[in-house]
């Protein structure tokens, strides 16, 4: 009988198209779209052990009352990928968050962004 494999380590297309699907719960656009996420690393397990991901973020602001609900968003969306062992996700304040200069050509015009 014949082990079985581990699944292999989630691309960060996979991680983005993952994060994609989280929308902030306030303005309901995406995470990804935003320009909240600032990048993400992938440390390949042993073999047959799952992967850490460690997702880089900020916040539209730093007293958004919705940050616990979000970042648990963004953890879970991340720990459902296949491959996946555990995941932190990192906030930062360091740039703040513009979204003129880091949101989607999408998310300006839906959030009424010149």
């Amino acid at each position: 009988m014949t082990e079985p494999t581990a699944a292999a380590p989630p691309t960060f297309k996979q991680i983005g198209e993952a994060l994609a699907l989280v929308e902030d719960p306030e303005i309901h656009v995406s995470v990804a779209d935003l320009g909240l996420v600032y990048g993400a690393s992938i440390e390949p397990g042993r073999e047959g052990d799952g992967s850490k991901v460690r997702v880089r973020m900020s916040l539209t602001s730093p007293a958004c009352p919705y940050a616990p609900m979000l970042l648990g968003m963004v953890h879970g969306a991340v720990a459902r990928l296949p491959g996946v062992r555990s995941v932190n996700v990192d906030l930062t304040f360091d740039p703040l968050w513009d979204p003129r200069a880091m949101a989607s050509d999408e998310a300006k015009d839906r959030l009424g962004i010149f």
